[in-house]
């Protein structure tokens, strides 16, 4: 082989190899690019298990439509740090079901969006209760998206404590924790069930669901005020402030 030839072959050579990196970087920016950016990542994971009737999961996300429209939320958006959230609905029983996927909510009319799609699709989540496996559930949803924020929360709701299936809620609430994402809760009290009697469901909330940094909850005492305190549950989540009347995780751990 000449000189000449072989150092034809190793410029080529050269050559192809830049390109080859030039290829990576430019995919590299296109796929950076399309990260889509957030303030917060928000995973609403609400009860639809057996004690959640047709008519109950319809007002929960009756509830949940009417908060994220309201004034107070969508200002909260506007002037948070970046300006908007991501925020997915899911409904947990033995499974849980994606009611609206990942949207990032920016002002009213995405907010409207938002709460279109929640009121629409049927129900997906059935049978009894699988706290464990719902809040893993959201973790993984939080960890797979294709969104960048400097907070992820769980804002999980509902009117027991039982996990009839699945992990453990200690076991996934520990590696939900782990993974740095705070757990914020929501207990629904039933008005025939008062605190439930033997079970003081907020205190149980307090010391088994809740935790990360300024992890609170807000109780829903009913009907009348659920979409008041869904609401101011998530003006705090998006500023991400924590009422001073609840425990929060620091006190719980």
């Amino acid at each position: 082989m000449s000189f000449a030839f072989a150092r034809a072959l190793t410029n080529h050579g050269t050559m192809l190899h830049r390109i080859l990196i030039l290829l990576l970087l430019c995919a590299g920016a296109a796929s950076a690019q399309a990260q889509r950016e957030a303030g917060l990542e928000l995973v609403l994971l609400a009860d639809a298990s057996g004690s959640i009737d047709a008519g109950e999961l319809a007002f929960q996300r009756q509830g949940y439509a009417q908060a994220i429209t309201d004034p107070q939320v969508v200002s909260a958006i506007r002037n948070s740090i970046y300006g908007n959230v991501a925020i997915t609905y899911v409904e947990w029983a033995s499974n849980t079901a994606v009611v609206v996927d990942w949207t990032i909510v920016d002002g009213p009319e995405t907010a409207q969006a938002f709460a279109d799609a929640l009121i629409g699709p049927p129900r997906q989540a059935y049978g009894s209760n699988a706290i464990g496996g719902a809040l893993l559930d959201a973790k993984r949803l939080i960890e797979g998206n294709d969104i960048f924020a400097p907070r992820a929360v769980i804002d999980f709701s509902g009117d027991s404590i039982r996990n009839s299936s699945g992990p453990s809620i200690a076991d996934a609430r520990a590696a939900v924790l782990a993974a740095g994402i705070t757990i914020n809760a929501l207990p629904i009290l039933r008005p025939e069930d008062g605190r439930r009697a033997g079970a003081n469901l907020e205190e149980e909330y307090a010391t088994r669901i809740i935790g990360g940094p300024g992890a609170f909850m807000v109780t829903a005492e009913g009907r009348a005020s659920f979409a008041q305190t869904v609401r101011r549950k998530l003006v705090l989540e998006i500023s991400g402030t924590t009422p001073d009347a609840y425990r929060t995780a620091a006190c719980c751990e």
